[in-house]
């Protein structure tokens, strides 16, 4: 098999005159890079969630020693997981075009005769199969999660979250072993021969440079469809992102969610002025209060964005309501609040319930919402309350209020 240049075992096979020491590695180092920053932006937005504080906030159980990083999330500065999320999600569409290049120009090697020349070859060839498949895994399953297309067998965020580390354990691995001779290839003048290199290539239709310029545009491409999705002003360019081109209507409540009140499961007649009451529960007991009371609490303002984990966010929006810790105070809170398991009206779906941090509850800018840019909460957006809080993940802003419990969790 590996002499008949008809099957892909034989190196002759190959005959692309692009393929090659420095082409490879090129885009290896781009992407050493470019994946480095993924992965600690994935580790950011994963501690951005405190997992650690409430099962509820937890959607990869028994994570064992891979949560030594976690810390408590800061509030400061208010814009923190709108950077970080949308960094790791742009940036991660704008790559897809130099891994399957990456691929491309290293395809050879995974059709080599014999499979392990040795233990070590052995080992070597195990750790492309965990880095090539693992890479795939993590790009395939993270666009799906970004076009709201949930077709996993289990919860996104525990097949991505173990997904990343066995990716990223071989990506160290091959790139200690490798990075040293990429970066050998990209200071000679003269390229060496390798198992890379066609022994009977065909004629060039275009430069390696040429191609490489080609993977650049594709990834331009993917980049100027994609970031808009984070700015007010460039979202109809993100012709990628689910919510570039939907329209959210206009006026106050004019920006973009990820969940309608018809979704969660929301009655109106539950909302109503008469029927809901906000269930807040606290050292000294229980408090219920309805709209028109919460109103008459002294009110503040904050300027916050909405930032989801498939990386839209919004611009800043004036949310106006109560305190988190002026309600603490009145369930026996007076001076440091303590944390906070917030439960919704919403009947399924993830996050109807979620934990905030003491420092979240604490923090001036976090409120029980009931106004936004000047008018009521509409139905979608959370009518009558919902949470705010700076640089928090837009799930654990819950909508549709229920019940505040105060409390160590």
């Amino acid at each position: 098999m590996r002499d008949d240049p008809r099957l892909p075992f034989s190196p002759r096979f190959w005959r692309s005159p692009l393929r090659g020491p420095w082409f490879t590695s090129v885009l290896g180092l781009v992407l050493l890079v470019g994946i480095t920053v993924l992965f600690v932006t994935g580790l950011v937005s994963y501690a951005a969630y405190n997992p650690d504080l409430s099962p509820v906030n937890d959607k990869t159980p028994d994570k064992g020693v891979l949560g030594f990083y976690l810390f408590a999330w800061p509030t400061s500065p208010h814009w923190l997981y709108r950077l970080t999320q949308g960094l790791h999600v742009t940036l991660g569409i704008t790559l897809i075009p130099v891994l399957l290049a990456k691929l491309w120009s290293v395809v050879p090697r995974l059709f080599a005769l014999p499979p392990a020349r040795s233990l070590t070859h052995a080992l070597e060839r195990l750790s492309l199969v965990l880095l090539v498949g693992g890479g795939l895994f993590e790009f395939v399953t993270g666009v799906l999660n970004v076009q709201l297309d949930y077709v996993f067998p289990d919860s996104f965020y525990v097949l991505h979250f173990y997904g990343a580390w066995v990716f990223f354990a071989a990506f160290v691995a091959h790139a200690l072993l490798k990075t040293p001779t990429a970066l050998r290839n990209l200071r000679r003048s003269r390229e060496e021969r390798n198992d890379l290199v066609s022994p009977a290539p065909a004629e060039p239709t275009v430069s390696r440079r040429g191609a490489l310029w080609f993977v650049g545009g594709g990834s331009l491409l993917l980049f100027s469809t994609t970031v808009g999705q984070s700015f007010d002003w460039l979202r109809r360019t993100a012709l990628l992102a689910p919510h570039g081109g939907a329209d959210p209507g206009t006026g106050p409540n004019g920006f973009q969610i990820n969940k309608t009140a018809a979704y969660a499961g929301i009655d109106p007649a539950e909302t109503s002025e008469d029927a809901w009451r906000l269930v807040i529960t606290g050292r000294t007991g229980t408090v219920r209060l309805s709209r028109a009371q919460l109103d008459e609490l002294p009110s503040h303002s904050a300027a916050l964005p909405i930032a989801c984990v498939e990386g839209w966010s919004t611009s800043d929006q004036w949310w106006r309501g109560v305190r988190l810790r002026d309600l603490a105070a009145l369930v026996g809170y007076d001076g440091d609040p303590p944390d906070l398991f917030v439960e919704s009206l919403q009947r399924h779906g993830a996050f109807r319930r979620a934990a905030l941090r003491a420092n979240q509850v604490a923090d001036p800018r976090s409120l029980l919402a009931l106004y936004v840019n000047g008018e009521e909460l509409s139905p979608d957006h959370g009518h009558p309350a919902r949470i705010i809080v700076p640089a928090a993940p837009g799930v654990l802003n819950t909508k549709w209020v229920a019940r505040l419990t105060f409390g160590d969790l």
